[in-house]
């Protein structure tokens, strides 16, 4: 017998694994993405989206991937996994994700084909869109440089590509790498943990959306896990994963504040 069968859950509800079942609206998000959108439907070239650890920017990045699969945006989502790539790596993968196939052999002749794939999206009224997730992971000068160069295809009144950068907060001091860049940034937000209350209401969410019949959490419980998790989404996650792992293996039909408590402790999230 598993946790799930053990709580009658049809699945497990708190996997960090981005699912779009599982999204939770949260005011705070769906305002950046409203000026995410903005920034996108008005071509503004650069926008960056910062936060701590855990706090959303993956499912942040991936909600707004599902908002532009629309005609009218060519869009593309780059998930950067170490730091060690080249300015030609990235020029490479930008122009495939923008939709170019036989890409050539020379750097010119790459950045000819870019803005000539651009023009067309243009003059076809559609727009070019690249998310970039773990931009944080892009710590060398000239791949600032390169996201520079992008920024100056432009036409009157309109750039030809808008970046949305998502990164931890160091994504300010790698910015600052080329100031030219860091001046053409035109929106920036900054994803922020959950208050007490809306870290209650993720839980309950997740639950819900995993079949959950009974209440599982009750209120002290879940205002210890929103004070241990400090409203991180992520460490919400796996503290209540973890919760319902040892209530099940304890035998536990009820759980319980010193449960939770026990759980944080073994987690190494308490001072």
């Amino acid at each position: 017998m598993s946790y799930e069968q053990y709580y009658q859950l049809r699945e497990q509800p708190f996997s960090n694994t981005p699912d779009a079942r599982f999204f939770f609206e949260v005011d705070h998000h769906a305002e950046v993405l409203e000026r995410l959108m903005h920034a996108v439907n008005t071509m503004k070239g650069l926008a960056v989206v910062v936060g701590d650890v855990g706090t959303g920017k993956t499912t942040l990045a991936r909600r707004m991937l599902d908002q532009l699969d629309d005609p009218q945006y060519e869009s593309a989502l780059l998930v950067i996994i170490h730091s060690a790539i080249t300015a030609e790596w990235l020029l490479r993968r930008i122009a495939s994700q923008i939709g170019i196939e036989h890409l050539a052999d020379e750097k010119i002749g790459i950045l000819t084909q870019i803005f000539q794939r651009l023009m067309e999206l243009h003059e076809s009224g559609r727009k070019a869109v690249v998310l970039i997730d773990e931009a944080n992971m892009l710590q060398q000068r000239e791949l600032m440089e390169e996201l520079r160069g992008f920024l100056n295809l432009e036409v009157p009144g309109s750039k030809l590509i808008t970046f949305i950068l998502f990164g931890l907060p160091e994504l300010d001091a790698i910015l600052a790498l080329d100031t030219p860049l860091a001046q053409r940034v035109a929106l920036k937000c900054r994803l922020s943990a959950f208050s007490p209350g809306t870290s209650k209401a993720y839980i309950r969410h997740r639950l819900q959306v995993a079949g959950a019949v009974k209440e599982i959490f009750p209120e002290a419980v879940l205002d210890q896990i929103a004070l241990g998790s400090m409203g991180i989404p992520r460490l919400i996650n796996t503290i209540c994963d973890n919760v319902l792992l040892e209530g099940f293996l304890r035998k536990r039909d009820t759980l319980d504040v010193d449960l939770v408590k026990d759980v944080v402790r073994d987690l190494g999230l308490t001072g």
